[in-house]
């Protein structure tokens, strides 16, 4: 039997009369807006870095480009997955005509291994921090900021490789 909707509203202000939903929520759209101007300053050399999208209690994310991605209309994006309660790293395309072509060329890939199917909203998805801890700040942006330098650029080679002519 499915729940009315005013089944889902009811439980839903008894949650926001509480008070903590608002507080964590904001609490993290505040930290993944100060994830993002920490990255500027350490990855802007590489990097561009688009708009914090706060979501809808599911995603927090804010995307970043280089060059390359650009001319492939692709970009990355530190997700905060609000269900999960954990940092990934999406690769997502400028649209589901550039999403379709890159997923038929990753989806093989490692970061693809365990996907039968194209995920919602990007090509690949690779986790960042499993199990944040939000009571240490710094530590846990130091941990995202070096997680996904590390695994961009992973994902950049490889896909750079694939353009090679050697590869054809």
């Amino acid at each position: 039997m499915e729940k009315k909707l005013s089944s889902y509203i009811s439980v839903y202000k008894k949650h926001l009369e509480a008070g903590d939903i608002q507080i964590a929520y904001e609490t993290l759209v505040k930290y993944v807006m100060s994830l993002k101007a920490h990255c500027e300053k350490v990855l802007s050399n590489q990097y561009s870095f688009g708009n914090v999208s706060p979501g809808y209690m599911d995603f927090t994310y804010f995307p970043f480009f280089d060059s390359y991605l650009r001319s492939k209309k692709l970009r990355f994006g530190i997700v905060l997955n609000h269900r999960e309660m954990r940092f990934e790293l999406w690769l997502m395309g400028q649209n589901a005509e550039t999403q379709t072509k890159y997923w038929e060329l990753l989806k093989d890939s490692a970061w693809n291994q365990y996907r039968t199917a194209m995920p919602k909203y990007s090509v690949l998805e690779a986790v960042l921090v499993e199990h944040p801890d939000f009571d240490y700040l710094n530590d846990l942006t130091s941990k995202i900021v070096q997680a996904a330098a590390f695994v961009s650029n992973e994902i950049s080679d490889y896909m750079k490789a694939l353009d090679s002519p050697d590869s054809k």
